[in-house]
This record gives structure tokens, sequence and C-alpha cells, in this order.
């Protein structure tokens, strides 16, 4: 059986064709995955919009508006350190 130089590089060609649509293909599942995971986080943002607005209401009824803001920026601000030391921890 007698191979040339044109049969490798034919080959070498249908190899990357396959890898190029490969790459297609994985690269549209982890946009995909992206998109996703980005509007998980704005339903996300919104919950907790939602959940602090909440407790502000909640609190209206025992402290004044000024003060149930303070406590309330405090307790996104509590949140936010937390999340963060949570992210710095899984990203060890």
């Amino acid at each position: 059986m007698k191979t040339t130089i044109s049969d490798f590089i034919i080959a070498f060609f249908d190899l990357l064709e396959a890898e190029g649509r490969a790459l297609r293909r994985n690269a549209m599942n982890v946009g995909y995955g992206l998109g996703f995971v980005m509007l998980a986080m704005l339903v996300a943002g919104v919950a907790v919009a939602f959940l602090l607005w909440g407790i502000y209401l909640l609190l209206l009824g025992w402290f004044s508006p000024p003060v149930t803001a303070l406590l309330m920026s405090l307790l996104a601000l509590l949140l936010a350190l937390l999340l963060l030391g949570v992210a710095r921890w899984l990203t060890r």
C-alpha cells in the first residue's frame, strides 16, 4: 500500500475539520452555560433585593425610616462580606 504526501495532507485537513466542529459545539455549550449562569445571578440578585426590602418593611414597624435604612445597609454589607469570604474559600 502506497501512501503519498497528499494522503497525509488530506487526512490532516480532515482531522482539522472534525476538531473545528467539536470546538464550535463545545464553545456553544460554554456560551449557553454562561448565559444561564448570568440569568441565575440576575434572578438571585432580584430575590436578595426583595428579601432586603421585605426585612426593611418589617423593621419599619419598630424603628424610624433612617434607622431602618441604616440597619438594612449593615445587613447588606454583612451579606456581601459573607459572600466574599465564601468566594475566597472556594477559590483556594
